[in-house]
């Protein structure tokens, strides 16, 4: 009858560790049941669980003497039958992925992570640095840091340890996100962004206010809009109303002042080169949405036509305003056109009117948003930049390097 024997090995790392480990297990007829590596500092922590026929003293013997000229240390622990059957019975238990991000990373934070995942009746099996390395200079320095925890079980109350994990977020000035590992996740295949305060740091209609002397008043009104507290059609018909007269000759001006928000280009440089598509789908103006698009290189766009005539901004659309319910149909839209499911799409946003494209897509991201829209979203970003979704998706700082490199 066959033994189950869990084998760890650490020490410095070196190559040739895991060859010769495997060489003694083949002699003996093993079968490989888990094997699991770390390397952190160069200093490895290798484990496999084996079952083995019989011969385990003398297996033992090999496997220590074969890796004594490695300077590296052994243990053997038998696992019972009951534990390694408890073991089997987790592969049908639902994973998730806690997604830990930050300017910096501390020991405080990870310990509250990870008890609330416990009290969740959770269990973590695999942490992973998603982040890149920092040189002892910039441990003082504002940075971006992101830690990636796998956990299987089913939590009792889902909703309970959601709120846990925001109120953590909301005491330690982080972001933490709660996501089922389905098939999905790394099977997005379409982004669709808002564009006003998401991929740029203004709102357009407001800037457009400043030129026309009415700044403070549209102002007041966008911020109440943002926050679910207007009407969205109501407050842009009478925001764009007051635009009128303007002299269209400012849009340039307007569209040359205008700033990416941290982390833009970064993020849509490497999901094109992943693959996948990307649309601007906003309740702005379409003559800026083409502007991000020559930048960016943006698949699709779709934004509002501000009406000129005879120069000048009337203070109408020309067609239909786009609203949040509009934006939900086109996001519904693009992803028929695309041949992709909606839970292979990604919606980011920041304002009220971006909530029924963040519910229905496969992955709602609040960027920076209203406190109403962030707590509403499926995920919530405001410590990092935009291609902290990347984060999200599970793609770490050497992967997307690598990406680049391979590009340039």
């Amino acid at each position: 009858m066959n033994q189950v024997l869990l084998i760890t090995v650490s020490g410095r790392d070196r190559p040739g560790i895991t060859s010769a480990l495997s060489q003694v297990l083949s002699d003996f007829d093993a079968t490989v049941l888990d094997i699991g590596q770390a390397v952190i500092h160069d200093q490895l922590s290798l484990g496999l669980m084996i079952a083995l026929p019989d011969q385990r003293a003398a297996l033992e013997a090999a496997v220590a003497a074969q890796l004594a000229p490695l300077e590296m240390a052994v243990e053997f622990v038998a696992v019972a039958d009951a534990d390694y059957q408890r073991w089997v019975d987790q592969q049908g238990k639902p994973r998730y992925i806690i997604t830990l991000l930050a300017r910096r990373v501390d020991a405080e934070q990870i310990a509250a992570v990870t008890e609330v995942t416990r009290q969740a009746g959770l269990n973590i099996d695999k942490i992973s640095r998603l982040s890149g390395r920092l040189a002892l200079h910039q441990l003082s320095e504002p940075g971006r840091a992101s830690i990636e925890f796998s956990a299987r079980g089913e939590p009792a109350q889902e909703r309970e340890f959601r709120s846990a994990l925001m109120e953590l977020a909301g005491r330690f000035d982080v972001d933490i996100a709660l996501q089922r590992d389905t098939i999905y996740r790394r099977n997005r295949r379409l982004v669709v962004f808002d564009m006003d305060s998401t991929l740029i740091d203004a709102e357009v209609i407001d800037e457009l206010a400043i030129e026309a002397g009415v700044g403070a008043q549209v102002a007041a009104i966008t911020e109440r809009a943002m926050r679910g507290e207007l009407d969205f059609n109501e407050s842009f018909r009478e925001r764009l109303g007051l635009l009128a007269g303007l002299d269209a000759a400012v849009l340039p001006k307007v569209a040359a002042r205008l700033r990416l928000n941290e982390g833009a280009e970064h993020l849509l440089a490497t999901l094109r080169r992943l693959g996948y598509k990307t649309a601007i789908v906003s309740g702005g103006f379409d003559y800026f949405a083409r502007h991000l698009q020559e930048i960016l290189a943006v698949d699709y766009i779709y934004a509002n036509q501000l009406e000129i005539a005879d120069g000048r901004v009337t203070g109408q659309v020309a067609g239909t305003i786009i609203d949040g319910r509009g934006k939900a149909d086109l996001l519904r839209e693009l992803a028929a056109r695309e041949g992709v499911a909606l839970e292979q799409v990604i919606a980011v946003g920041d304002g009220a009117n971006d909530l029924p494209m963040l519910a229905i897509a496969g992955l709602g991201i609040a960027f920076r948003a209203k406190p109403l829209v962030a707590a509403s979203a499926q995920q919530s970003i405001s410590q990092l930049g935009l291609d902290a979704i990347l984060y999200l998706l599970g793609y770490s700082d050497r992967d997307t390097e690598a990406l680049s490199a391979e590009a340039s």
